[in-house]
């Protein structure tokens, strides 16, 4: 019988978290399919923790020359996805994603004739390769008479973003771009749906697994019943264990973890994959922490989180400093000296990714 410790165990080194690191942040890309990203500096330290030797200022040149993109797909939220997969995700997924903003349109006054003019200008003023701020492409917007600010003109630039018309551009100094997804992607693959549904099943327990198929639905924005029928796609390409009697998948040459340095810590982002990715978290969850019945530091388990050896024991924030930047945990329990030394050395990690001096602060332990 497999434990809920071989699970966290195996997840870490499945992602990458463990054992070898990713060569570039786009084999990390591909390898997960698709990570979220509505944090988007968050989200950069997430492919970070899982390859060699990447920075900070790499991944952003990456992100501009529109190497790694960044759109609405799968659940209602941003993720990273790479080029030769963007066209067929959202032929897959998007249907889905409008059903859950839809609820919204009438009282934004949004129909299919707005949106349809909506698209038309915000194509026009992206061609040529344009890259516009979400402000800019409001005053686009005003300018073909359709009035678009605030929540109506977010549900609107996500609309065009599900309809494939655009897609992130360069960043200009801070702020975020969007361009024609036609000039990002040129050479973007289409997949009937039925190879859709069994590429994304079998490339999510492959990156993700062990996992169960509510995991796969929750994460991708699909049904069970959807799982259930990519599963059946799959077929041996995955095998199925039970573990607590509860049946989950995963690739056949899944890594299994070593002996490693003991105990681990991670400073994950908000929304890392190796919580976010799964509708059932308790495999990373403690019981002896009783996390459910008091406050979590800073928020959410989902947020800024310290996993010690596959487990939240705490979160984090992290505060500009100078240059640099101030690490503030909060943690759920004690650490004994050699959890604090691994803490220490996530902590240097995270300033040699960041290439800026971070200093780590410590609050109350509960």
């Amino acid at each position: 019988m497999v434990s809920a410790d071989d699970v966290a165990g195996r997840r870490l080194r499945t992602q990458r978290l463990t054992g070898e690191p990713f060569a570039a942040a786009v084999d990390a890309v591909r390898f997960l399919v698709a990570v979220q990203s509505q944090d988007y500096p968050g989200a950069k330290w997430g492919l970070g923790l899982r390859t060699r030797g990447v920075r900070d200022a790499d991944l952003d040149a990456l992100y501009d020359a529109g190497t790694i993109l960044r759109t609405h797909v799968m659940r209602p939220t941003w993720h990273f996805v790479l080029p030769d997969d963007i066209r067929w995700l959202l032929d897959l997924t998007s249907a889905r994603v409008k059903a859950k903003v839809a609820p919204y349109d009438r009282r934004l006054e949004i129909d299919g004739p707005l949106l349809t003019r909506s698209r038309a200008a915000i194509e026009a003023a992206l061609r040529d390769g344009a890259h516009l701020t979400r402000t800019e492409l409001a005053g686009a917007l005003e300018r073909a008479g359709i009035h678009a600010r605030g929540q109506r003109l977010n549900h609107i630039v996500v609309y065009a973003e599900l309809d494939g018309a655009i897609v992130s551009g360069r960043r200009r100094g801070r702020q975020l771009t969007y361009a024609l997804l036609d000039e990002r992607a040129p050479n973007a693959r289409r997949l009937s749906s039925e190879e859709a549904l069994g590429e994304l099943t079998l490339r999510y327990f492959t990156g993700h697994g062990p996992a169960q198929p509510q995991d796969f639905a929750w994460w991708s924005g699909l049904t069970v019943a959807d799982a259930r029928r990519g599963l059946a796609l799959a077929g041996s390409a995955l095998v199925r264990e039970d573990v607590g009697g509860r049946p989950h998948w995963s690739a056949p040459a899944a890594p299994r973890p070593a002996r490693a340095r003991r105990p681990l810590v991670h400073l994950l982002p908000n929304y890392d994959e190796f919580l976010i990715a799964y509708r059932d978290r308790s495999a990373s969850l403690d019981p002896s922490l009783e996390l459910d019945d008091a406050p979590f530091p800073f928020g959410s388990i989902l947020a800024h989180v310290v996993v010690v050896d596959g487990r939240v024991w705490g979160g984090w924030k992290r505060r500009p400093n100078g240059a640099g930047a101030i690490v503030e945990l909060g943690l759920v329990g004690p650490m004994d000296d050699a959890a604090t030394a691994a803490l220490e050395r996530a902590s240097a990690d995270f300033e040699r990714f960041l290439g800026a001096p971070v200093t780590m602060t410590r609050g109350v332990s509960r």
